[in-house]
Order: structure tokens, then sequence, then C-alpha cells
């Protein structure tokens, strides 16, 4: 069983994706994680998820303008510690995991997760605790969430049966997990496009998930077998955990869903 301590870190990706954001442009903000969702920044909300649970030692931010984490987070800026980030998500992971330098386990989540609460931190840190898994990826599932919000439209990766949606909810249980960060940066540009993933593991992955065989967790165990650590999912019941902001359509879901309460 792989040893896992109780108290964890957590890194919040908030790097902007310059003027060409489709919320950042609309709004006429530089980066998209200060835009007030109910009235509230989407960065502040995050990290209010994050220290409410209280299970954090530290939590660092990563992006490009400390300005900006002043400006959104207020009072809560003393809980925080700004890094650099890369010119991408894998990249800033990594730096930030070095710059800090963040200790296992590691929260890895983003900054536009406007509708992450305390009671979703706590149920991916329980059940990532659980895994005895290097490295654990957070989702729900089709039905959980188009039986709370059928009108939202999510990318939803088809394994086998498995019908789910990424979280952005990511736990770096151990320091083993930090081998998959070489292998994210070559695919991440594929991230929607999930037989482009399956096929950078080989062909007979590929053949198994065009087959309709590969399940979720089947895909889980060719990316352990690949990079030489033990990766599994996390499904949360929870609609929310898998909606981010990353258009205005999102942006006023978010809105709808917070001051319904």
């Amino acid at each position: 069983m792989i040893e896992i301590s109780s108290g964890w870190d957590g890194l919040i990706l908030a790097a902007g994706r310059g003027p060409d954001d489709p919320l950042a442009k609309a709004f006429g903000v530089d980066n998209k994680c200060s835009l007030p969702v109910a009235g509230v920044p989407m960065l502040r909300r995050v990290v209010s998820a994050l220290v409410d649970s209280k299970r954090f030692n530290s939590i660092a931010i990563s992006i490009e303008d400390d300005a900006i984490v002043r400006g959104s987070l207020g009072e809560l800026y003393a809980r925080v510690k700004p890094v650099a980030c890369g010119s991408s998500a894998s990249q800033s992971v990594g730096l930030a995991f070095e710059a800090v330098p963040l200790r296992q386990p590691t929260l890895v989540t983003t900054a536009d997760h406007a509708l992450l609460r305390k009671d979703i931190v706590e149920r991916f840190l329980d059940l990532s605790s659980a895994s005895g898994a290097d490295l654990t990826v957070g989702f729900a599932t089709q039905e959980v969430i188009l039986n709370s919000y059928p009108e939202t439209h999510r990318t939803f990766l088809h394994f086998g049966h498995d019908r789910v949606s990424g979280c952005n909810l990511y736990g770096f249980n151990t320091g083993a997990a930090l081998k998959v960060i070489e292998h994210w940066h070559n695919v991440e540009n594929d991230r929607k496009r999930p037989w482009l993933l399956v096929r950078s593991f080989g062909l007979w992955p590929l053949i198994r998930y065009a087959m309709g065989t590969l399940s979720l967790m089947g895909a889980c165990a060719v990316v352990s077998r690949a990079l030489g650590l033990s990766v599994k999912p996390v499904l949360l019941p929870f609609a929310e955990s898998a909606i981010d902001v990353d258009k205005t359509a999102d942006l006023e879901l978010a809105e709808k869903i917070l001051r319904r309460g």
C-alpha cells in the first residue's frame, strides 16, 4: 500500500490564455480568473473552496501576474503563494512543484472551476487518499451531469459503456505521479480528442477504444503500465464538479446555479 500523508498542498492553475481567450475578450480583462461569477471573482471562489476544507498546508497559484491574484483575493491573498506559470498547463505544474516546492499529496485544479465547493474538494481528497494510487483524476458521469443540468454542453469521453467528463481535479498523491508531466506535455493539445490520447499509448489500446471495449478503468490501467505508476479515476457524484467556465454560456449557467443556491 502506498503511504499517503493526511495534509495536502494545493496548486491552482490560473494562467490566462492571452487576448484570444473568448471570455477575457468578451469582458475586456487580461485574465478570465478575475471575472466575477455571481459577484465573486472566479479565482476567489476556488481558493475559498480549498481554504474552507481546512485540508491544505499551502496553496500555490500559477499565474502570469501577481496583481491579478491580489485584486481577486483581497484578504485571502495571505493564504496563497503566487508562482510563475509556464507556456502550458503541464509546464506550469512542473515549474510549481520545483519553485514552491510542493509536497505530496498535492491537489491540482484550475482557476475557472467557479462551482468548486468544500464538499467537492473533501470528497475528491478522501477518495484519492483511499485509492492507493500515485495519481488520481476526477470525473463525473454523463448521467450525473445531465440529470442535474440537461442544458449544459460538456465534452464527454466515451470509454466502452462509460461516458464521463473531466473535473479538472488531479491528485498527485506520491512523487511517482510527477512522471505524468512529460507525457501530459506531449498530448495536452489533444485533451478533447480521446482517440488521439489513447493512440499515444500504442496501437492495441487504440483498437480496443475503437471497438468500444476499453473502459475508463481499462484506460487508466493502460496509462499506469506505460508510465510506470498507478493511475485511478475518482468518480464524483456532483454535477458541478465537471462544469468549468470557458465560454459565456458557461458563465451564465454558473451564475444561474449559484444564485439558485
